[in-house]
């Protein structure tokens, strides 16, 4: 049946009768099943030209609720008579739903019916449920912002693998994304620069044209509502106090100016971690805390990501007016003042009822506020430590689970960074190190995220390459019940694999072919900056 990702448990009923999924098949939907129906008709509707009905006449599909299952899971049964979905909540009919969507075909992914027969489902039981309750993906539209079609694609392609948190990272050096009427200049000034860097650091290579965009508030409620619609949680990230120059490109009096021109900076138009960060003052804060009430009101999601990454200290060390904080403030030194600025909005965010999330740099420098989450990046050790502090823990270490990494060592790869990460690799990702395996640290680690940053990304065909089909790989990661990684039946996930890329193929996605990047997918003479061997597990 070559589902992906895979099912805890499948019971193929070969001798039986299939369902017939006739133009007159009707929809009976029990209570707390609207959005699912809702989705099924316009889904199933489109692509095979059927109403699906409402009511319970001739062969029907049925979704109905029992709490006896638990969250997310659901138990789907086809007979020749009936579909039957029944989830232990709405996420999970609707998980259910996503399988029965495979069940039809790879033509169900299309947006119009292409004629020929019904389409038939063979009799089967399927009874699952997730591995993890964070099956994150993080999209980066501040380097190469992408329009808001382009984020409800990619909602609807991580429904299509049962992912469930979208991770925007919507401010950087290089772009403001986000609406924020209190700071207008944010995005007047902050969404644009005049160039842009051609590859990485080390490339001579620009584009001219000046690149930029914004999602207005209501841009951002429709990608929320949408996503909700589809039991996905959109995370808002707005980086501090480092990767802001976009912010102080817009309000000066946000940087160092006792160090720096502040008012001479302008939005960023090359790549790499930035010495331009965040005055710790009084008046940033405020600053920040107007920002945050604004993106709370957009972003119902409890999480509230806040960076914390890559944030040199050589400014703070050069300001009098950072000194005085320190000493102010009774700090030991300029890491303990970047611990303390983090600080300051867990406790700001905890007391609105909001949890703060930052990268596992926000570990450094001090206690960390209670309740914190870290999204490990750099290898699991920060993740480790955070899980035995009590902090809940989302796995992303870059060497295993960054898809902008390259994915073959030949030189057609577009753009080619850090280590090789292939279809396997990622399929053999292990989101919980063995340290934490069976300690009760474990149940710290609340699930991983794939992570995307779009530097050397500057199109939606770019991303998609580089994102696909390893998502397909990283969605069976965290959420089927494999084994070990070195005992995982990779050959299995293959043939498994060659008809979901025909899914991908009816949904328009551009990912890498198994033989190599097509023409058009190469970038010939942008260099980028490959590691050879093997990546570390740290």
């Amino acid at each position: 049946m070559d589902l992906i990702p895979a099912p805890r448990h499948v019971t193929p009923h070969p001798a039986a009768e299939p369902f017939v999924l006739t133009a007159g098949a009707t929809l009976d939907a029990g209570p707390g099943t609207g959005g699912t129906a809702r989705w099924l008709r316009g889904v199933l509707g489109a692509a095979f030209g059927t109403e699906l009905a409402p009511g319970a006449d001739g062969a029907a599909v049925r979704l109905r609720i029992d709490a006896e299952l638990g969250a997310e899971a659901y138990r789907l049964e086809v007979t020749a008579q009936a579909v039957t979905l029944t989830g232990g909540d709405a996420a999970g009919v609707f998980w259910g739903a996503q399988t029965l969507r495979q069940l039809c075909g790879p033509a169900a992914f299309r947006r119009a019916a292409l004629g020929g027969p019904a389409p038939s489902i063979a009799a089967v039981l399927v009874e699952d449920r997730p591995r993890f309750r964070w099956r994150g993906f993080m999209l980066d539209v501040a380097r190469h912002f992408l329009p808001k079609d382009v984020v409800l694609r990619y909602v609807d392609l991580m429904a299509a693998h049962k992912l469930n948190v979208l991770h925007l990272h919507l401010t950087d050096d290089q772009g403001w994304r986000v609406e924020i009427k209190r700071y207008p200049r944010l995005t007047q000034t902050g969404a644009w620069r005049e160039r842009t860097k051609v590859g990485l650091r080390e490339s001579p290579l620009w584009d001219e044209r000046p690149h930029g965009g914004f999602y207005t508030g209501d841009d951002i409620r429709e990608i929320v509502a949408y996503a909700a619609a589809r039991h996905i949680t959109v995370v808002p990230e707005i980086d501090i106090p480092g990767h802001s120059q976009a912010a102080i490109a817009a309000y000066p009096e946000l940087g160092n100016a006792d160090v720096v021109d502040t008012a001479a900076l302008g939005v960023l138009t090359s790549w790499g971690v930035n010495v331009n960060v965040l005055a710790p003052t009084e008046g940033v804060l405020r600053f920040y805390e107007d920002v945050l009430t604004e993106v709370l009101d957009l972003f119902p999601s409890k999480v509230i990501h806040l960076g914390g990454d890559e944030c040199p200290k050589e400014q703070w060390m050069k300001s009098d007016a950072a000194q005085d904080r320190i000493r102010e403030l009774g700090l030991r030194d300029e890491e303990a003042l970047q611990s303390w600025f983090i600080g300051h909005f867990g406790r700001w965010l905890a007391d609105r009822g909001r949890q703060l999330a930052g990268w596992d740099e926000i570990l450094q420098g001090g206690s960390l506020v209670p309740g914190a989450l870290v999204a490990s990046w750099r290898g699991y050790g920060g993740g480790i430590k955070a899980a035995e502090a009590g902090h809940d823990v989302v796995m992303c270490p870059e060497q295993q689970v960054y898809l902008d990494h390259r994915q073959h060592a030949g030189p057609d790869e577009p753009v080619p960074i850090g280590f090789v990460r292939t279809l396997e690799d990622v399929h053999r990702f292990e989101p919980v190190p063995p340290r934490l395996a069976g300690t009760p640290a474990q149940e710290r680690v609340i699930g991983a995220q794939a992570n995307i940053w779009t530097e050397v990304l500057d199109s939606v065909r770019a991303v998609d390459y580089a994102v696909f089909p390893r998502l397909s790989a990283f969605a069976e990661v965290v959420w089927s019940d494999l084994p070990a990684p070195e005992r995982r039946d990779h050959e299995d996930f293959t043939a498994r694999m060659s008809t979901h890329y025909q899914r991908l193929d009816a949904l328009g996605v551009e990912y890498r072919p198994p033989g190599g990047p097509h023409p058009w997918q190469r970038r010939p003479g942008v260099a980028g900056r490959p590691i050879a061997g093997p990546p570390p597990i740290v």
